[in-house]
């Protein structure tokens, strides 16, 4: 077996010495002042963002036509799925619109599943709120 040369134990008593010292960090604090009005704005985009009116969202559109259809329509579905539903009205006719989707792969996802019973389902191209 080799004799450990003296760099090597050199060496390996320098990192001994190291790794035994204390480490010291720096300490500090850190103190924000930001405006009022930004807390403001923070609250008013939640807001919107619970009630869905930022961005394009995606829905799942399960039928066109008549009032009378569209109920029957919605309340099939209702008994059926939980995703949010509502019948909106575009003259002449009404739509049943089934979710409020962040991303064209939920929508997707869900769409695959109501197309089990809605095979006419489909997702419309979003529009701008």
């Amino acid at each position: 077996m080799r004799k450990p040369t003296s760099l090597f134990l050199l060496s390996f008593a320098v990192l001994l010495f190291i790794s035994n010292q204390k480490m010291n960090a720096q300490e500090g604090n850190v103190s924000i002042q930001q405006n009022q009005k930004i807390e403001k704005l923070m609250e008013v985009k939640t807001e919107l963002n619970k009630n869905n009116k930022i961005g394009d969202r995606y829905v799942i559109q399960l039928f066109y036509g008549d009032n009378g259809e569209a109920n029957e329509v919605i309340q099939k579905y209702r008994n059926t799925y939980n995703y949010p539903s509502q019948i909106t009205y575009e003259a002449p006719n009404y739509k049943v619109w089934v979710g409020n989707f962040r991303s064209r792969l939920e929508a997707d996802r869900a769409l695959l599943k109501v197309k089990e019973n809605f095979p006419s389902a489909f997702i419309p191209k979003p529009q701008r709120r």
